[in-house]
């Protein structure tokens, strides 16, 4: 009982301790899902907050690109319409003519260069002659014509095919193929094209050729022009923008393949010629004076060539200017000189351009020389004009073979025997040098170089020719008694022959400084109006009476004096010779002679100059330069119809009209000056064949009256 009892408490303490455990499970479970309750209220309050700040960030971050997007866009936008702006306003022009010339075929037309014509405006020097220039449209021939095309065109005008098929096979609108091409060669070209019916792609224009009839006369004044016609040397390039006229065109629309657009037609704009020139050059005495040029180059072995140079001191006329050596005008890249051009090949790139520049160069203008004796015109024409002597007082010098300045004593020339007692025109007409380094003492400095001044010397002329040098003198403040010393009597200075014989040509008219020129005359090629280029005269050097002075001893300085060689019968030639160094102890010498003719009416001033004789004649301007004058004035002065000093009918009757030997074998023309008792010369030496070679060319040409036994030259 009691263990039942017992049992039975122990049942309800049981009971209780599981009421109770169930109690505190429930407690604790209750407590667990409360605490789970709230960790879920707080993850998804944390969950919310997280949420809604994701939200928030990305609604920012849209934003964000919203604005940059339309930043980007707003940007890019101004961009394109300041580049619009820039396109339309700045380059709208540049890209119009752009789209124009993509959309446009434009051949050029060469205008005719202006002709060239001598001093008469017969004789034609220079000529453009009508030939054709090869073009092609490669994107207008035809994929199998190609090959054909480019061959025929290699062959026809000898040119590379692998060169011309490149040309033909570009993705171009025209390409060049040949340029100044006869037109017996063009129309064989027509013909071919017609037979293999290819009508579109090759091009034949009318082109332009310069030609020079008289091959290489006045080769130096004229000069000669480029591939593109545009003047290289001489007149050419000096008076290109009158002769070379406008170009003219022909234009054609094509399409955006370079192709022909059928319903447009071509639009041709007209070449507008280039304008004549009438120079002051007469071809016949420019044909002379290179005649003797020639001889007497090669005859006293000028190692430096030469020039002559002939003016009309009344109003500045060049009326030759020789220069030796020369070249041909129709092939100004070739030397002439045969020895030249026999090594021509083995020649470096240099050596060939120093021999091309040696006869394009036009000494007479560009190079200075030291005038010698010549110069004592200079200083006898300032010397009278200053009144400081008189051409005749008897013994006013003694030249006792040297004169000492500043402690220098300077030699006369003929030391060893001197000329003693003289007078100025005595002193002239030997050429003394202590009398004239006297008067240089005498005039001093200031004075001395005021008149190198009137006479030109501190200038240059201003000749309408490419390339003009100056002088080359100690400048005024630098020059002591020595300096001028030698100045009086032509040394240690330089000038150019140009300058020497316009200060010559202003003693020869009066004493008035006249510009030389060698063109006279512009004509029109639209309208044929003549526009003359009148003389132009400067101030007074010297005054008549000195200018009458200086002829008159000049004149006897050809009459018995150092000049005797250039005398010329019936004439009465003044001149005065030169010699001089070639630089300082070089061993070259520079031979010259200047002259005036006739004395009694000066109508030509002549200056020759030959630069380093190396001849059995020596280098004394009397022995040299002198007889060289006496021959081109013997064939001038009559050409002109000079009249002579003392004509007598007898002289009259001894001249004979020059016949047209053009056309003529050499025999035939032999044949018919023998009969007017004339002789025939010509500078070749092939003297074979004389019945079958044909005469081209002459000098005197047809017409001009000569003396009897005088020299017919042809070509």
């Amino acid at each position: 009982m009691l263990r039942d009892f017992l049992n039975i408490k122990k049942l309800k303490k049981q009971e209780q301790n599981s009421s109770r455990d169930e109690k505190l499970n429930k407690n604790l479970l209750h407590r667990k899902n409360k605490n789970k309750n709230k960790a879920e209220k707080r993850l998804k309050r944390a969950s919310k907050m997280k949420k809604y700040q994701l939200e928030k960030t990305g609604e920012i971050s849209r934003k964000k690109r919203i604005r940059i997007a339309l930043l980007i866009v707003t940007t890019v936008f101004l961009a394109l319409i300041i580049r619009v702006a820039w396109i339309q306003f700045h380059n709208g022009d540049s890209l119009q003519q752009m789209a124009y010339l993509q959309q446009t075929l434009d051949r050029k037309i060469n205008p005719k260069r202006g002709t060239i014509y001598d001093a008469t405006g017969e004789k034609i020097l220079a000529v453009s002659a009508s030939v054709e220039s090869i073009t092609v449209n490669p994107v207008n021939i035809s994929s199998e014509n190609k090959e054909k095309v480019a061959r025929k065109l290699s062959e026809l005008f000898e040119l590379d095919y692998e060169k011309v098929l490149k040309k033909v096979s570009k993705r171009s609108s025209i390409e060049t193929i040949a340029k100044k091409v006869d037109k017996s060669k063009t129309d064989e070209l027509r013909i071919w094209l017609d037979e293999n019916n290819i009508t579109t792609g090759v091009n034949i224009d009318v082109d332009t050729k310069r030609y020079y009839p008289y091959n290489s006369l006045a080769a130096q004044i004229i000069g000669f022009c480029g591939s593109d016609n545009q003047g290289l040397m001489g007149i050419e390039a000096k008076y290109d923008s009158e002769l070379k006229g406008q170009n003219g065109s022909i234009v054609k629309l094509t399409d955006a393949k370079g192709g022909n657009l059928d319903d447009e037609g071509e639009e041709y704009v007209k070449a507008i010629n280039g304008n004549d020139l009438i120079l002051s050059i007469d071809a016949t005495i420019q044909g002379i004076a290179e005649k003797y040029l020639e001889e007497a180059c090669i005859d006293n072995v000028c190692t430096d060539g030469g020039n002559i140079v002939i003016m009309d001191p009344n109003n500045g006329d060049i009326l030759a200017m020789a220069g030796y050596p020369t070249y041909n005008l129709n092939d100004p890249y070739v030397p002439m000189d045969s020895k030249v051009s026999a090594n021509w090949d083995n020649l470096s790139k240099e050596e060939k351009t120093a021999e091309q520049q040696k006869m394009w160069r036009n000494k007479a203008i560009s190079d200075a020389y030291e005038p010698g004796s010549t110069f004592k015109l200079i200083t006898s024409s300032a010397s009278l004009e200053e009144k400081i002597t008189d051409t005749d007082n008897s013994g006013e010098f003694c030249c006792t073979g040297s004169i000492t300045i500043s402690g220098v004593t300077i030699k006369c020339w003929r030391y060893y025997r001197p000329h003693g007692s003289e007078s100025l025109r005595q002193a002239l007409m030997n050429s003394c040098n202590p009398v004239f380094i006297g008067l240089g003492q005498k005039l001093g400095v200031k004075t001395y170089y005021s008149y190198l001044n009137k006479f030109g010397f501190l200038r240059k002329t201003g000749i309408d020719l490419q390339g003009e040098g100056g002088s080359i003198f100690l400048a005024e403040e630098k020059v002591g008694p020595v300096e001028l010393g030698t100045i009086a009597f032509g040394q240690r200075f330089e000038v150019t022959p140009i300058q020497m014989i316009t200060a010559v040509s202003s003693i020869a008219n009066g004493g008035t400084y006249v510009v030389p020129r060698v063109v006279k005359g512009i004509v029109n090629s639209q309208t044929g109006e003549v526009k003359n280029i009148e003389p132009q005269k400067k101030e007074t050097v010297i005054s008549k009476e000195t200018s009458e002075k200086v002829l008159s001893m000049m004149q006897s300085v050809v009459a018995e004096g150092t000049g005797k060689n250039a005398q010329v019968k019936g004439y009465s030639i003044g001149g005065k010779t030169g010699t001089s160094e070639d630089g300082v102890n070089t061993g070259k010498y520079v031979t010259s002679f200047v002259g005036v003719a006739p004395i009694s009416n000066p109508k030509l001033v002549i200056l020759i100059t030959l630069y380093n004789p190396t001849g059995e004649g020596g280098h004394q301007g009397g022995g040299v330069a002198a007889p060289i004058a006496s021959q081109v004035l013997g064939e001038v002065l009559p050409y002109l119809e000079v009249k002579k000093d003392n004509e007598t009918e007898e002289d009259v009757k001894n001249k004979v009209a020059v016949p047209n030997l053009e056309g003529m074998t050499i025999g035939e023309a032999k044949k018919v000056l023998k009969d007017l008792n004339l002789n025939l010369e010509y500078n070749e030496e092939n003297t074979e064949n004389e019945e079958e070679r044909i005469i081209t060319e002459q000098v005197p040409v047809s017409g001009v009256e000569v003396l009897e036994e005088s020299s017919i030259i042809v070509k």
